[in-house]
């Protein structure tokens, strides 16, 4: 299996860094494909947890090549940042590769992103307000900076000072206040400096590998229904963190790809504002917070809980043409009396036969449940999928009568060894 994608199946947060790390010990390359400092990915080592935002979750291994791949947007400040955390606990950074087509982010971007929100009001959108979408935007115009401008340090310098005079007649206009231009341009072509012997024509380096008959594994951010196609529009990201994405953000073909792993955790959650059927707001949504630490690895914020939704949960095995799936954090659900699972919509009466395009309906149906008597046990030891308690296989069981694709993998603890691998 030369390619795999992993890709989250609900609104992010599904526990992906851990199947990731799991993954990438048979993998010679992991790369990220889309996305940039907005997604938080936590992996739990023994007794030390790391929480990484830009560099793949395979820097772990020494023998993986992370790559920040050409669908990212990239704030250098934050990378940087990340590498020196990183190697100050012992785990060296100096394999990583950034795609020379990247786009990179910039203090204009974060404001754009911060005027836009306040704008909103009670509309606002929920984003990270990292500039994410701004530079997306610009990618989109043809006004970007990428990575491989770097390699010309006057030119390089030309383009920020450039598109910064640019950006502040807008930005002031919309009533912001100015950019300090001269300081900005001093620190990016410093850390353009910085960043110089990390970039590489990632495209290439992939397409080479697999000539080499490497493994190679791809890393999304966020996940199928945070998609800017596919997800609840307009609360989604702005780029493409399903399966398909994977082939515009790295370089790679779709034939070149043969095993999707979706990632699902046992329950539901949400950051931010949109649609959410099966939602829980009350004292078992605080439980499931509480037990599952469910606050942003980037902005800190307490997620949305709700029940797992095998309505959504089809609809991504549909979008991803996924061939697996990862259901995590089932430990989470040890200590509940009932577990519930929504199998389906009802609107007006009547069974809708598929997830809404339309997110006003998304927010107007009915969740149909079927309710599972709790475990009431530990399962944090259980390593094989017959010793897992007779309800947890059930809703194990239900997930693939109502999804079609097997479970493969089941996380029962955040560490990295706390999991159920089905052969």
């Amino acid at each position: 299996m030369p390619v795999t994608v992993v890709v989250g199946t609900q609104w992010g947060d599904e526990g992906k860094a851990k199947i990731i790390d799991l993954l990438a010990d048979s993998h010679q390359i992991v790369a990220r494909y889309q996305g940039g400092h907005n997604a938080g990915h936590t992996v739990v080592v023994g007794d030390q947890k790391y929480a990484l935002q830009l560099v793949p979750s395979g820097v772990f291994y020494e023998h993986v090549t992370p790559i920040i791949g050409n669908g990212v947007v990239v704030d250098l400040p934050t990378l940087f940042n990340e590498i020196d955390t990183l190697e100050s606990r012992g785990i060296s950074c100096e394999r990583l590769k950034v795609s020379s087509l990247a786009h990179l982010i910039f203090p204009w971007h974060q404001a754009h992103d911060a005027i836009s929100e306040f704008n909103l009001g009670e509309n606002k959108i929920g984003t990270t307000l990292k500039g994410i979408g701004p530079a997306y935007a610009d990618k989109a115009r043809r006004v970007g900076i990428r990575v491989g401008d770097v390699r010309d340090p006057k030119r390089f310098s030309e383009l920020v000072r450039e598109r910064a005079v640019a950006e502040q007649k807008v930005l002031t206009a919309l009533g912001s206040e100015k950019l300090d231009i001269d300081a900005i341009v001093t620190r990016f072509i410093d850390l353009g400096a910085r960043l110089l012997p990390y970039v590489a024509d990632t495209v290439n380096l992939l397409h080479n590998s697999l000539d080499r008959n490497e493994q190679v594994l791809l890393e999304g951010a966020q996940a199928t229904f945070l998609d800017v196609d596919h997800g609840t529009y307009p609360f989604v990201t702005s780029s493409n963190p399903t399966a398909g994405g994977a082939c515009a953000g790295s370089g790679l073909g779709p034939r070149d790809i043969t095993r999707i792993v979706g990632i699902a955790k046992a329950y539901t959650t949400r950051v931010g504002s949109g649609p959410f059927p099966s939602e829980l707001i009350g004292a078992l949504g605080d439980k499931i917070v509480d037990i599952g630490h469910e606050f942003g690895t980037v902005t800190g914020r307490r997620r949305r809980p709700g029940w797992l939704d095998l309505v959504m949960l089809r609809h991504a095995v549909r979008l991803n043409s996924l061939t697996e799936i990862a259901l995590t954090k089932l430990d989470v659900l040890d200590t509940f009396e009932t577990v519930r699972v929504c199998i389906g919509y009802e609107m007006n009466g009547k069974l809708l036969s598929g997830y809404p395009d339309n997110p006003e309906l998304l927010s107007a149906v009915t969740p149909q449940y079927v309710d599972i008597q709790g475990w009431k046990t530990d399962v944090r030891k259980v390593r094989k999928f017959s010793d897992l308690p007779t309800q947890a296989r059930t809703l194990v069981e239900l997930v693939e009568k109502h999804v079609g694709v097997p479970v493969t993998m089941i996380g029962v603890g955040p560490e990295r060894n706390e999991c159920v691998v089905r052969t």
